[in-house]
């Protein structure tokens, strides 16, 4: 990692990701996933999920039928990207056509901000000013002080805050009330997973968007009455194939789309940029994060992403 990553449940020094590859005579495909602890996920886990389909695989088992074999999740996330990017590699047809896009262009990304003192993320705001969105991270106690602050480093950029679950009902007035007068445009996930019913009692200052009470199309339903937007990540929906279901029934119930990813490099963005076109907002800023990214990584011009070249994925 460039710094540090915080958010509200800790902080990481480093993207620890799993590559699945699925090779056919001369051809290869790839796919990356992260395994998040907050899911129950561990390296360890991941790769013995994959591993346990390792024989159905070899068998001929296509995106379909590895969608019940394995939960949505990061190992199905890697393997159901390893098997867009091999079938592109096979049929000389890139992935957005086979997901039946007529193109794929440049978006435009968030650029994240960590947890941090009010003075401290003034500082990160004001390096990142001329980013035209910025996503800010925060931790509940004192996220007043720590909006102000980003919005007076950054007068000029579209906010989006991103709770991860950290407020609670006590202080939703207050922290929906700092986030209009910063004029933030998107709050993720104010309330935890499974404890966010609030939300649907009354109308809120600013548009919400589900993240962790959101996966893929299980219960997507049920949410409508909470949130405005689903925040759909191949990491939790289990790879692109569900991603893309998810996609279509959310829009069909009046949801917006914001499409987000985990700490990872270019090989997991790739695949998300297929939803990009979609989304009110995209933050697929993984590799901007990192030290260094794959040598065949995306292109980033400021925050604009460009689409993958087909050595790295699709």
């Amino acid at each position: 990692m460039q710094n540090p990553f915080v958010i509200a449940r800790g902080a990481k020094t480093e993207a620890v990701v799993v590559v699945a590859t699925i090779r056919q005579g001369a051809f290869a495909g790839r796919g990356e996933c992260t395994p998040y602890a907050r899911y129950g996920e561990s390296v360890d886990s991941v790769t013995q999920q994959i591993e346990s389909v390792r024989a159905a695989i070899e068998a001929g088992a296509d995106r379909a039928t590895l969608q019940a074999l394995l939960p949505a999740g990061a190992a199905r996330n890697a393997l159901d990207c390893a098997l867009w990017d091999l079938d592109a590699k096979m049929t000389g047809v890139p992935a957005y056509q086979l997901a039946g896009l007529h193109r794929l262009a440049p978006c435009v990304t968030a650029f994240t901000l960590s947890v941090g003192t009010p003075d401290e993320m003034a500082r990160a705001a004001q390096a990142a000013a001329d980013r035209p969105v910025l996503k800010v991270k925060l931790a509940g106690a004192g996220d007043s002080a720590r909006l102000a602050a980003v919005r007076a480093a950054a007068p000029e950029a579209e906010l989006i805050v991103d709770a991860n679950e950290a407020w609670r009902p006590e202080n939703l007035d207050e922290n929906f009330a700092a986030c209009a007068a910063a004029g933030v445009a998107l709050v993720e996930q104010p309330l935890p997973a499974g404890a966010d019913a609030l939300l649907a009692e009354r109308r809120w200052p600013v548009a919400i968007c589900a993240d962790e009470s959101v996966h893929d199309r299980k219960g997507l339903a049920a949410l409508r009455p909470r949130y405005d937007l689903v925040n759909v990540k191949l990491d939790k929906t289990g790879g692109l194939t569900e991603a893309l279901a998810l996609a279509d029934e959310a829009e069909q119930l009046g949801f917006g789309l914001f499409v987000g990813c985990m700490v990872a490099s270019s090989l997991a963005m790739a695949p998300a940029l297929l939803l990009a076109g979609r989304a009110r907002f995209v933050d697929l800023d993984g590799p901007l994060l990192l030290a260094r990214d794959r040598p065949e990584g995306l292109r980033y011009q400021g925050s604009t992403i460009f689409p993958p070249d087909p050595a790295l994925w699709g």
